[in-house]
């Protein structure tokens, strides 16, 4: 369903604590650096801590003692793990303290001040494998399932009165093969139930003989096929049957004995962060999860931290506020207020956190004042940006979120007033462009181009260092089906401990 999302600029907004300067240039480093390293790159990274206050030392094409020592200042100062290299999370950072955004203050919610992930616990990676693509999905996973802890087959959901369907034909191949694989390699196999209709949860959730009757169908899906657990995927509950389905988990939970419930939730925006700027409704805090119950009642918490896009507006008013153009499937300083708000009532030993493979692409409609609407068309895996690129002759830029985007008008629908058609960021490389003041002008009135939005392999490494750092049980990477970016098994191979 196509949803239309208003981004609403202001003016330089910056959150709470402690606040950087903004560099002279927008510092956009291509790869990792650590001790030792050399080149135009240190010396970049150099001149972006310097102008921050972190490095006295003179610049010189080599990261030593001194640039390490304003490294891990800097990360401190950014809440990251002070490791002193220079990883994805913190070149995420250093861009958009450069780009015009802030320090990455996550807005009342735990600072961490060094390395978090003390627990003993095992580093777990997992990912959902769609009925849809369950050829290309299991052949993809089958070479990498030593990368894996569980697997989860995205194929089970419940009818309107209360039974279960088997959406992808879990006895036929290629799942058998599959899954002997995995139990071979004693990677868990936990398919998903999944549940999207919240008239009939709340029907069969409030009746407590149809609610156990559910939770033995789900019992038995697993124990008569020798699964290892169930996933439980209920998206989009009322906020009234909060009660109904904290006592579903629990009566699940009795039934599953030595069995795994595992438990997908949607992700929760700390309120400052969603309502930036303007008032909190009265009813904002009412949920239709309780945390407390899950906590208790599920072995893993799966954190869906994606599809962001614009609910964080102080970090969408950061990006307008820089003229910078902002849809992101999921930025890290937003995962990481989810991660910080979200673990205060369930344990980071159970916690993994969603990761994306795939993106989005937008209408966008600029106004003035640098005011954008944001309409989604569809979601996409990356290689089907590629061929787009190449037709527009665009470069895709890594963005804000870390991610990679670009930006382009369709054919037939670029001003008459510029040239070329197809530009890699708006609006700032737009208005770069924009060589009239008839050009400015519309701008200001509804012109739209494209925006392509996705994580790559370098930001789904990211997510995995920021899990690290936060300390959680680990990933969960949605979807495993041969789509995702190119590179993404090379980042996770020795992720899982």
């Amino acid at each position: 369903m196509q949803r239309t999302i208003a981004f609403l600029a202001a003016t330089a907004l910056f959150l709470p604590g402690l606040a950087l300067a903004q560099s002279s240039t927008c510092v956009t480093l291509s790869g990792d650096l650590s001790f030792g390293a050399i080149g135009s790159q240190v010396t970049e990274l150099q001149t972006f801590l310097k102008a921050q206050g972190f490095l006295t030392a003179p610049l010189v094409p080599n990261f030593g003692n001194a640039t390490l020592a304003a490294v891990r200042a800097f990360q401190g100062a950014q809440g990251i793990s002070a490791t002193g290299t220079v990883g994805p999370l913190t070149r995420y950072a250093i861009q958009r303290v450069s780009c015009g955004g802030t320090s990455g203050s996550t807005s009342g919610a735990t600072q961490s001040s060094g390395p978090t992930n003390t627990s003993s616990n095992k580093f777990e990676v997992t990912g959902w494998i769609p009925y849809w693509r369950a050829a290309t999905g299991t052949q993809d996973v089958l070479p990498h399932l030593d990368e894996l802890s569980e697997v989860n087959p995205f194929v089970y959901s419940v009818r309107t009165d209360g039974t279960i369907v088997d959406n992808g034909s879990m006895d036929q191949e290629p799942w058998p093969s599959f899954i002997a694989a995995a139990k071979a390699k004693k990677v868990r196999v936990i398919p998903t139930v999944m549940w999207s209709n919240a008239d009939a949860m709340h029907a069969i959730l409030s009746s407590a003989p149809l609610r156990q009757a559910l939770e033995d169908r789900i019992t038995a899906l697993v124990k008569n096929n020798g699964f290892d657990g169930v996933d439980i995927d209920f998206e989009g509950k009322h906020a009234e049957d909060k009660n109904f389905f904290a006592t579903f988990l629990k009566g699940l939970y009795q039934r599953m004995g030595p069995k795994w419930v595992t438990c997908d939730i949607e992700s929760r925006t700390p309120l400052d962060a969603r309502y930036y700027g303007t008032e909190v409704p009265p009813d904002a805090t009412i949920y239709a999860n309780d945390f407390v119950a899950i906590n208790k009642y599920c072995d893993r918490v799966k954190v869906m931290a994606y599809d962001q896009q614009g609910i964080d507006q102080e970090l969408a008013a950061q990006a307008a506020s820089s003229s910078q153009v902002y849809g992101p499937v999921a930025d890290p300083f937003w995962v990481r207020k989810v991660i910080n708000l979200m673990s205060k009532d369930i344990k980071k030993s159970k916690i993994l956190i969603g990761v994306p493979t795939y993106g989005y692409e937008y209408d966008v409609t600029a106004y003035a004042g640098n005011q954008y609407t944001y309409d989604i068309l569809w979601t996409f895996n990356p290689g089907y940006a590629t061929p787009i690129a190449a037709q527009y002759n665009v470069t895709p830029v890594r963005n804000m979120a870390g991610e990679m985007q670009f930006t382009y008008f369709p054919s037939g629908t670029a001003p008459n007033t510029v040239a070329p058609v197809s530009l890699n960021n708006v609006p700032s490389a737009l208005l770069a462009a924009a060589a009239s003041t008839a050009y400015a002008d519309s701008i200001n009135t509804h012109q739209t181009f494209r925006l392509m939005d996705w994580p790559d392999a370098q930001s789904i490494a990211g997510k995995a260092e920021l899990a690290a750092d936060l300390g959680v049980r680990g990933i969960s990477i949605f979807k495993l089906d041969g789509g995702e970016a190119p590179g993404m098994w090379d980042v996770l191979v020795g992720v899982k401990q």
